[in-house]
């Protein structure tokens, strides 16, 4: 397996390359070149080659579960699809569920006011919002005596959507759903 590296481009040596792929194994999110530059000294240059080469690796290879996706202009390593969906149950969820439901209503109706959303799920809704405000993936913008609600810039980030407009976030979402416009 080794191997593989050597074909890296003089920009990016094997230890540069396990360098970068250790820091966004290690981070968990979405990190931007500057981020990773802090954390190993490497300049954006050799970065972005070990990234290009670790897209190679994981991404290209049927030999790895994991992949490198970007998410606007910052890069995370995650588990493929095809094996996450097994290891699903073994993973503690960051947000709960009926959150998440809530999340996926903002972000698909975006821009949503709260008292629009209550009618939809009821009162819980107060204390979801609270929970993904806190989280920073929901923006509240008073509005009269309700507050109009949209998904905040960490939202595509956490989630690996490579968009920030909210018509582009819910056709993502319409196709990973399978919903019909």
């Amino acid at each position: 397996m080794l191997g593989m590296y050597r074909e890296v481009v003089d920009v990016s040596s094997d230890k540069e390359v396990r360098l970068v792929e250790s820091a966004l194994f290690s981070a968990g999110r979405a990190v931007s070149v500057d981020e990773i530059k802090e954390a190993t000294g490497l300049s954006p240059k050799k970065i972005k080659a070990a990234i290009d080469r670790l897209v190679e690796i994981h991404n290209k290879s049927d030999t790895s579960s994991m992949e490198i996706v970007k998410a606007g202009n910052k890069f995370a390593m995650q588990l493929k699809p095809v094996y996450a969906e097994h290891t699903r149950k073994l993973a503690k969820p960051e947000i709960p569920f009926h959150v998440m439901k809530t999340l996926a209503l903002i972000a698909y109706h975006q821009p949503i006011r709260q008292a629009d959303l209550r009618r939809m799920i009821g009162p819980k809704v107060y204390d979801h919002v609270d929970i993904l405000v806190e989280k920073k993936l929901v923006n509240t913008k008073p509005q009269g005596s309700t507050e109009v609600l949209t998904t905040s810039r960490l939202f595509p980030e956490y989630f690996g959507i490579d968009s920030t407009k909210p018509e582009e976030i819910r056709e993502f979402l319409a196709r990973k759903t399978g919903v019909k416009k």
